[in-house]
């Protein structure tokens, strides 16, 4: 098993050099896969492999959680460097990386917009803000730059007829997830991108707002997945297949089994892991809203965003192609 060095996530690596660091990595020895994942979890919270790995979905492959996960630019970093095996990232910050040289491959869904799912847009109800014209100035929290929450308020934003220009007033402040609630209500900033259990706990305390809803702005999409690099899956196959099936069979048990047995079993998982993390927030867990069968992915969930990075000049038209970074070649549902 390599050694880890996470103190290297702070460390500034250009993209160039991470798709030459990606190139390189391999566990296995000669002939053999890799069958110990390591990977970012989330505190009091249950991730897809993780249920698959509880439910013994996995016959030959392990997790080891080696650190929390920011945001899915870092998680594609720490995965073209080797740190970890594989993460989770929004559509759009995998189409980023692979124009600019990473190399990484969704695999397999892991949430979506379907069922009432997705971000959500709010701000105070005595903020008058009533519209995207009113944000123009204005500060939004988003956990990293790049990722699913400014991609969904820009796009907003255009919807509502903001120019280049005003957009470009708008500015994205980086704090931690757990902090967006607080963020808004001490005013440090405007509107915050809210979901799940987070969405459920803030609208309890009362004296939101609800301007937007992603799958107002985007549709009915999976908007994050599942990845390795490109390097891990050639050298590692049969690992990325055991994994990817897993995880699609998970997707299907939390479909078909009632909300109150879901959380039972995340509160089963997060308690066993002894780290005394608190299980309060589970109870507010929502299924994903993964509308394809096993999590299968297909163009139109890359290609929605694509378009509108091309469009706003963040990748260059004709760069890279939404069959270039998904592959359902592991699903066992795919078509």
């Amino acid at each position: 098993m390599r050694t880890r060095r996470l103190s290297r996530m702070m460390t500034a690596v250009t993209l160039i050099a991470l798709a030459a660091a990606g190139c390189a990595t391999s566990d296995a020895k000669s002939g053999e896969e890799d069958k110990v994942l390591q990977y970012l979890g989330s505190p009091g919270a249950v991730i897809l492999p993780e249920l698959a790995e509880a439910l013994g979905y996995f016959e030959t492959i392990k997790l080891e959680r080696v650190g929390n996960a920011v945001g899915g630019p870092e998680s594609i970093q720490l995965a073209a460097t080797g740190e970890i095996d594989f993460g989770i990232a929004f559509q759009g910050a995998i189409l980023k990386s692979y124009a600019k040289g990473v190399k990484v491959k969704a695999v397999v869904a892991s949430s979506g917009t379907s069922n009432g799912n997705g971000l959500f847009g709010y701000v105070l109800e005595d903020s008058g803000i009533n519209s995207g014209k009113d944000l123009i100035g204005k500060k939004v929290a988003v956990n990293i730059l790049g990722a699913n929450l400014e991609f969904v308020t820009k796009a907003y934003l255009k919807n509502e007829g903001l120019t280049d220009d005003e957009i470009k007033t708008v500015s994205f402040i980086t704090l931690p997830a757990s902090n967006y609630e607080l963020g808004l209500r001490n005013r440090q900033v405007d509107l915050v991108l809210l979901s799940g259990a987070q969405q459920e706990l803030a609208l309890e305390n009362g004296g939101l707002k609800q301007l937007f809803a992603e799958h107002q702005v985007v549709g009915d999409y999976i908007s994050n997945s599942f990845f390795f690099s490109e390097s891990y899956i050639k050298n590692n196959p049969g690992t990325v297949r055991e994994f990817t099936e897993g995880v699609a069979k998970a997707i299907e048990w939390i479909k078909a089994t009632p909300l109150e047995e879901v959380i039972a079993k995340f509160e089963d998982i997060v308690s066993s892991r002894g780290n005394n993390e608190t299980t309060a927030l589970l109870q507010y867990y929502k299924k994903p809203g993964i509308s394809t069968e096993g999590g299968r992915l297909s163009e139109k969930d890359f290609q929605v965003v694509l378009d509108w990075l091309e469009e706003n000049g963040e990748i260059a038209s004709g760069r890279v192609k939404a069959a270039d970074v998904f592959t359902n070649e592991f699903n066992p549902y795919a078509d």
